[in-house]
């Protein structure tokens, strides 16, 4: 992927997720029961390296990908940070395990069919099963494709074609449709990029700082409607750190 192609990815995530309310209501309905990262793993990380962190629902060749497809999906450039070096897949690996994930708060009874959109998902996997399922498939779609190599064994190139093949439906996987798998795999890694830091992503609130987002404080009205300056303050977050 180009400088500028990365460029306007990132413009366009950014403007996609500003208007979305990031406050404690938001995260407590999205991410319910979601264990919260200790200090230990809060500091900012250089960049594009990953947190000392060991995961509990990822393997080793689940947790390879991750950390090789958050880092095209939300890479490092001039705008700020990249999603590997805010922490986004511990983030993943702490939502997985959550009861949100597991499906608890799902209707997960038959009959599973296909329908229309508007109907929303009908299958009859839980949150964290197509996550799964979908990277055990793709890895297995690019050992096919790229003479043996899995997915984060790809140079960049590759891995940003492969995942705009996701996104557009042109692979065709085990088990799971790709833009299913993408789109859902997407949203978690766009949420534990502008999450809570408490939740393992965003770390040092780094998100935040990079689109002006106030955080927890308190009062900020008078800057709602305010257009063309910058909000002077940094964010603050659910525990009570300023950035």
């Amino acid at each position: 992927m180009s400088d500028d192609q990365q460029s306007q990815s990132r413009r366009w995530l950014i403007k996609s997720l500003v208007f979305v309310p990031m406050g404690a209501g938001a995260a407590a309905a999205l991410h319910q029961g979601l264990p919260t990262a200790n200090a230990s793993t809060s500091a900012a990380q250089a960049e594009g390296k990953p947190d000392p962190y060991t995961p509990k629902f990822f393997n080793e060749k689940e947790w390879k990908f991750v950390i090789a497809s958050v880092d095209r999906l939300i890479p490092h450039d001039e705008h700020g940070p990249g999603a590997v070096e805010l922490g986004v897949p511990e983030f993943l690996d702490r939502h997985m395990q959550t009861p949100y994930a597991a499906g608890n708060i799902w209707y997960m009874q038959g009959p599973f069919m296909e329908a229309a959109p508007e109907f929303g998902y009908q299958g009859k996997l839980a949150l964290k099963d197509i996550i799964k399922v979908g990277i055990k498939a793709v890895d297995e779609h690019c050992v096919n494709a790229f003479s043996g190599k899995a997915f984060a064994d790809l140079d960049n190139n590759m891995k940003d074609q492969v995942l705009k093949d996701l996104e557009g439906g042109k692979i065709k996987l085990k088990d799971i449709s790709s833009k299913l798998f993408f789109a859902d795999y997407l949203s978690e890694v766009r949420a534990g990029y502008f999450a809570d830091p408490s939740h393992g992503g965003n770390k040092n609130m780094g998100a935040w700082k990079m689109i002006g987002y106030p955080g927890m404080r308190a009062d900020y009205l008078e800057w709602v409607k305010i257009r063309d300056r910058p909000y002077p303050l940094g964010p603050v977050d659910l525990a009570g750190r300023r950035g």
